[in-house]
């Protein structure tokens, strides 16, 4: 309908067209006037990837005219329901599917791909998508919308940007028995078969699309996310966005927080409940943001306490992993995340395990008592992780609390009529310092996040 008269004409199109021509901004009214029809956020994150199939720049123009009200469906919270329902949803591949039956023929399968200048991959193996785990082939629907908001908020060409999927199987069992389910049926592959796989993965993008391309590592688990990490840092243009783009965005979030508390980092005592790839990419940056501060390193690792699965992580605890290993202090073991924040009065709690509920009214209350302004970070994702509401947050505080989360919340009205507006920590805030036009920035964050200059 954007054709003009010449165009259809020359295009032997004309009388196969209404008479009408439409302009963008009218077509941007269609879309948001068939966006309102939808009826929940799974039904309007299809109707967008559907436009974005088959109208890409009309997609981009609908998703940077509020980005505020349409990230959330593209990106998190909702596209965390797209991949679990995935297989119900697809309708046409978007990126490019490797399994790890494709070992040795990965250059070739690159060659498929149409666009011959990319810039930034996106590449996952599906195995720890959000806090949802195991999600196998379906989250694919992450490296998509990480590399949309590449565009939308970091100006990058979508032709610029590749999303890939590493199937290697699945331990979800769901999944296995779920005829829709679109990857291999098989548990996932491990050792020296995943390693080679990766390792002929990242040598086949530098090959075809240069050394300056950008290769982020995305939602692997633990197990792999640390290694792969230090194996290739050091070696290709790659980022691990759930280690470095969660501790960019969340210690910029302290950083903002000293300005209310009006305190430096090495005043504050961290208590992270969860201690995986997010908490120890936080804290390692915490580290050294105190360590600029002038805080001799020891000191600055026993200002930040870790909870996991089996409780506080102290020294003599058994089966602690390296990183694990470097934020154990000497104090007696604790199992309840309550009686933690109770013993150690943290000025910061910061939840990065994805356990819904875990900052309970108890602890926000406790915080609120031995702080004037309490730091209370619910980073996980989707919303339905999160370790509390803003509502609570802030109610359970009296308007006190300082507060940010992984997925949006809405504004909060307190009974005495004062309203607040929640901020979000997202990693999306990062994207665009990673397009090529900022790359040396970016790779100073990168270095000021894992090692000591």
């Amino acid at each position: 309908m954007a054709f003009s008269l010449e165009e259809r004409l020359q295009l032997g199109i004309h009388g196969l067209l209404p008479p009408c021509f439409l302009s963008q901004e009218v077509q941007l009214l269609r879309v948001l006037r068939n966006y309102d029809l939808k009826k929940d956020d799974l039904d309007r994150y299809v109707f967008l990837m559907g436009l974005q199939d088959r109208n890409e720049k009309l997609f981009y123009r609908v998703l940077t005219s509020d980005i505020e009200r349409f990230m959330p469906i593209v990106y998190t919270p909702t596209v965390g329901t797209a991949c679990q329902h995935y297989g119900l949803t697809f309708r046409r591949p978007r990126g490019l599917f490797i399994t790890v039956h494709d070992r040795s023929h990965i250059p070739t399968l690159l060659q498929s791909w149409p666009e011959k200048d990319v810039r930034a991959v996106v590449v996952t193996d599906g195995e720890r998508i959000l806090g949802l785990g195991d999600l196998g082939c379906y989250g694919m629907g992450i490296p998509v919308g990480k590399l949309a908001l590449y565009t939308a908020c970091g100006g990058m060409p979508p032709q610029h940007c590749l999303p890939v999927m590493l199937d290697v199987g699945t331990d979800n069992t769901e999944l296995l028995k779920d005829p829709l389910y679109i990857g291999l049926k098989h548990k996932r592959v491990r050792g020296q078969a995943y390693d080679e796989l990766i390792d002929e993965f990242m040598k086949a993008v530098t090959s075809r699309y240069g050394m300056n391309c950008l290769i982020q590592f995305e939602d692997f688990a633990n197990v792999n996310a640390f290694r792969l990490l230090s194996k290739y840092r050091n070696k290709y243009l790659t980022f691990n966005d759930d280690i470095q783009g969660t501790a960019a965005v969340a210690v910029a979030g302290l950083l903002a927080a000293l300005r209310i508390t009006k305190s430096k980092m090495s005043d504050h005592t961290i208590v992270f409940q969860g201690a995986g790839e997010a908490a120890m990419g936080i804290a390692e940056l915490i580290v050294m943001a105190m360590e600029k501060e002038g805080l001799p390193h020891e000191a600055c690792l026993r200002k930040i306490w870790m909870v996991d699965s089996k409780g506080l992580i102290v020294k003599g605890r058994s089966y602690l992993t390296h990183e694990k290993e470097r934020f154990a202090h000497e104090h007696a073991q604790m199992k309840n995340l309550e009686d933690v924040v109770q013993d150690l009065k943290p000025t910061a709690i910061i939840g990065v395990a994805a356990i819904a509920g875990a900052f309970t009214q108890r602890i926000i209350k406790d915080m609120a008592s031995f702080n004037k302004r309490p730091i209370i970070f619910a980073l996980s994702n989707p919303t339905s992780k999160a370790e509390c509401t803003a509502e609570q947050c802030y109610n359970l505080t009296e308007g006190r609390g300082i507060f940010a989360s992984g997925s949006p919340f809405d504004p909060v009205t307190l009974a005495d009529g004062r309203t607040f507006y929640p901020g979000q920590g997202n990693n999306a805030y990062v994207f665009p310092g990673l397009t090529p036009d900022r790359r040396i920035g970016c790779s100073a964050t990168i270095e000021f996040t894992h090692t000591k200059q």
